[in-house]
């Protein structure tokens, strides 16, 4: 039953001229008062969740984007931040990107930062996306292969430390801890100081691509998966919901459901109709395709739309995705609340492992439209799931 909601925002700072004929993507470039700014819009929407009832606001950590997009290169350090600024709201990584870093000064932040908020962060890790910050970090991403390498020993280690009081590891990548001398004796392990608060670590993890050995490996770890909502198409995707319980089962659980350890990501828009949500939504829906698609996170884009999106003179006339489609496809939910609650509750129904979903808005929208949806949401659809009380049951 779904009675839990969040919403993830990526940092994006207010901008102009949106959709496929707006400014190429490239050809954007702010001041650095204007980039710091998204800043204060993240500390708005928090301010506003923790007020209205939502459960945990998402963040993405990305770096070195002047062009506006993902401005949040820290998510722990603004996690801290903002737990000083509310009251209940927790605050998840979605995601922090493990090849960018030492995993164990990761585990260590993280493990700070949860004490620190009173155990009120969820932990998420990717792979990362973006050439120019993952390689620019020192670490492989044109390298698939070694990228996925390198990802699975960190979270070996990141799981080591969170779970053990003192451990070793020794793989291709980390030494831990090196063969040296320590107080006059072998050093052969060491402990994560401080460890997280609440243990074991509710872990996050986007599915992407959903390959057996990516659902099997976050299965392993008790890894719980997010579809869509950022940088993936939203909704429900029947076949990877199934593949990831049959990964499940396969590692031992039992006790798994359809949609048992997984969110699924919407972006959405309210108006008074359909209609008229869906035609205020194109532009933004444009611009977050247009955002992504080039770093090939969009299913189905060929060689030459790759082309044709980045070109604001070519994309409007181009066969680009649109709204209308993502809307009929289930995966943007454009309407009056009345249809939101409809279409979520189909959801619940056909995925009764799940007990929450993830709400938010895509690439371009403004800060008083985000505000304002969501305080919208939080009067007119929420209530409709966190309300609902059991039928009593029969003493007879």
């Amino acid at each position: 039953m779904i009675t839990k909601f969040d919403s993830m925002f990526a940092g994006h700072v207010d901008m102009d001229n949106v959709g496929y004929g707006g400014t190429a993507v490239m050809d954007r470039f702010f001041s650095a008062e204007h980039l710091a700014g998204g800043l204060d819009k993240t500390v708005a929407i928090a301010k506003l969740m923790d007020r209205t009832g939502f459960d945990t606001f998402w963040m993405a950590e990305h770096h070195f984007q002047p062009e506006g997009y993902e401005c949040l290169p820290n998510i722990l350090i603004m996690s801290l931040h903002m737990a000083h600024l509310t009251e209940r709201l927790k605050f998840g990584s979605a995601f922090n990107i493990a090849p960018m870093w030492h995993p164990l000064r990761l585990a260590e932040d993280f493990a700070m930062v949860d004490y620190l908020t009173g155990g009120r962060l969820a932990f998420g890790v990717g792979r990362g996306y973006h050439t120019r910050e993952v390689e620019t970090f020192g670490a492989p991403l044109l390298d698939q292969a070694g990228n996925r390498a390198l990802f699975e020993e960190q979270i070996e280690v990141i799981f080591k430390a969170f779970n053990q009081e003192s451990f070793s590891h020794h793989g291709k990548y980390y030494d831990i801890p090196p063969d040296v001398p320590y107080r006059g004796k072998p050093l052969k392990e060491i402990a994560l100081v401080p460890r997280p608060l609440n243990r074991p670590v509710d872990c996050w993890q986007p599915i992407q691509s959903a390959t057996p050995r990516g659902l099997a490996f976050m299965a392993k770890h008790g890894m719980k998966g997010i579809i869509g909502g950022g940088v993936a198409e939203g909704g429900a995707m029947t076949h990877v919901i199934e593949a990831y319980r049959d990964a499940l089962v396969a590692a031992g659980r039992t006790d798994v459901e359809l949609g048992t350890d997984m969110v699924i990501g919407y972006h959405f828009h309210i108006g008074k109709t359909v209609e008229e949500a869906t035609k205020e939504a194109a532009k933004y829906f444009e611009e977050n395709i247009k955002m992504f698609g080039p770093l090939r996170l969009v299913r189905g884009l060929s060689d030459q739309q790759m082309i044709d999106i980045a070109d604001p003179k070519r994309a409007p006339q181009a066969d680009l995705p649109n709204v209308e489609d993502a809307v009929a496809g289930g995966g943007y939910l454009c309407g009056p609340p009345e249809y939101i609650i409809e279409k979520i509750m189909e959801v619940e129904e056909k995925y009764p492992g799940m007990n929450k979903v993830n709400v938010s808005h895509p690439m371009g929208v403004p800060e008083s439209m985000i505000l304002d949806h969501l305080q919208q949401f939080s009067e007119d659809v929420m209530p409709a799931f966190k309300n609902r009380v059991s039928e009593p049951v029969s003493a007879d």
